[in-house]
Parts: C-alpha cells; structure tokens; sequence
C-alpha cells in the first residue's frame, strides 16, 4: 500500500470513531511519537468522492494534532460505508 500525507485538517472524522476517543490513549502515543520522533504506523483512510474519511487510527490522528502536526500519513483503503 502506498502511503501519503494528507492535511489533518482535511480528515473528516465520523461521529461513531469520536465517541471511542480516550485522552489517555492520545495521550499515550503523543508520547510514543514524540519518543520515536515519528509517527511508526499510518492511518487508514477511505475517499468517498469529495473528502478522506477516518477508517483506523483515531488516537494517532489525535495525538498528532495535540503535537501541533500539520499533516498525517495515510494509506487509502477502500473500506465499506458503516
């Protein structure tokens, strides 16, 4: 899978992955990233015609934005609408 960076911005996160979100996890791998000095896995999105749609890594995604990041690392996949 090829990866890609995307702005964070223009992730479009569902309501269903954000009722899952737990700051101490965020805060978890805000710390991972900051110790690694990268991001190790990307996340998963899906496109759905006009914008990138958050499939896996909701906490990486937030922690990265807590670091001030402007930009995450994707890979597309191609994921059935839920």
């Amino acid at each position: 899978m090829k990866e890609f960076d995307v702005p964070i911005d223009d992730i479009y996160v569902p309501a269903k992955h954000k009722n899952g979100l737990d700051p101490t996890k965020v805060e978890a791998r805000a710390e991972d990233i900051l110790s690694e000095g990268e991001l190790r896995m990307p996340i998963s999105v899906r496109h759905d015609g006009k914008r990138y749609v958050l499939v896996k890594g909701l906490h990486r995604l937030e922690a990265l934005r807590e670091l001030g990041e402007t930009t995450v690392t994707c890979v597309l996949v191609q994921a059935r609408q839920h």
